[in-house]
């Protein structure tokens, strides 16, 4: 009997040996990150405080950290956020590097589509 257990214990064993371990998981494609177009960017990018006050009025939120500066702006169809830094001489004013734009449920959107809607949002008052 003790013969009989052994043996259903090394046959236990080798079978197991024989089992193909799991597949791995299949990855999944990280998609590329959205390649930007500055075309209608222009009047923004570069600009300073001023040329954005001009452009779309007082921002809803402008917050600093260190020598960067973001100012949003906010409207029905987008929210707009530039972010100003002091040029690389470290001589003169802040100027946008970067914006985002996303809609008011903050779904993604086209930043040079976002930037028009201000624009014509401040144009209509």
């Amino acid at each position: 009997m003790r013969r009989l257990i052994v043996g259903f214990a090394l046959a236990g064993t080798t079978l197991a040996g024989c089992v193909a371990p799991p597949a791995p998981a299949p990855v999944a494609a990280v998609p590329p990150p959205q390649a930007y177009s500055p075309i209608g960017l222009e009047a923004v990018m570069g600009g300073t405080v001023a040329s954005l006050i001009a452009q779309f009025g007082a921002p809803d939120l402008d917050a600093r950290e260190g020598p960067a500066r973001k100012l949003q702006f906010l409207g029905p169809a987008c929210v707009l956020d530039a972010y100003l830094y002091p040029p690389r001489s470290g001589r003169g004013e802040p100027v946008v590097t970067h914006i985002d734009a996303r809609q008011p449920d903050g779904r993604e959107m086209d930043r040079s589509s976002c930037v028009a809607a201000l624009t014509r949002r401040r144009e209509a008052r």
